[in-house]
């Protein structure tokens, strides 16, 4: 995944061991078979990647794992990528071209 990916929230549960820890990171949580898009992909010291989300922001915390203070991301197995993008690709130029045609002829009609 990386930034401008559209993904789908495929995974939303938490587990009750680790309930009080996350509702303390984090503010707003994703929903389950909701549409999001990359922000960024946190490599967070190459322990374990994450996602933020453009339509999520939460406040950054101080994370002793990786001894700095970021905003907390979600766990990338938590989302499906979608086919795809909300970022516009290059708008396609459209350019019209003029030709010149031919008068129609029309044949004589003929007398009796």
């Amino acid at each position: 995944m990386k930034p401008g990916d559209k993904v789908l929230c495929i995974d939303d549960r938490i587990d009750p061991d680790k309930n009080e820890e996350i509702r303390r990171d984090f503010e707003i949580w994703i929903t389950k078979d909701k549409e999001y898009t990359v922000r960024e992909v946190l490599d967070n010291n190459g322990i374990v990647p994450g996602l933020l989300l453009d339509e999520v922001h939460n406040f950054p915390k101080f994370f002793k794992l990786i001894n700095r203070f970021q905003e907390p991301a979600f766990a990338t197995w938590r989302f499906r990528k979608l086919n795809y993008q909300t970022r516009p690709a290059e708008a396609l130029e459209e350019t019209e071209e003029l030709v010149e045609v031919a008068p129609l002829s029309i044949p004589e009609k003929k007398e009796i």
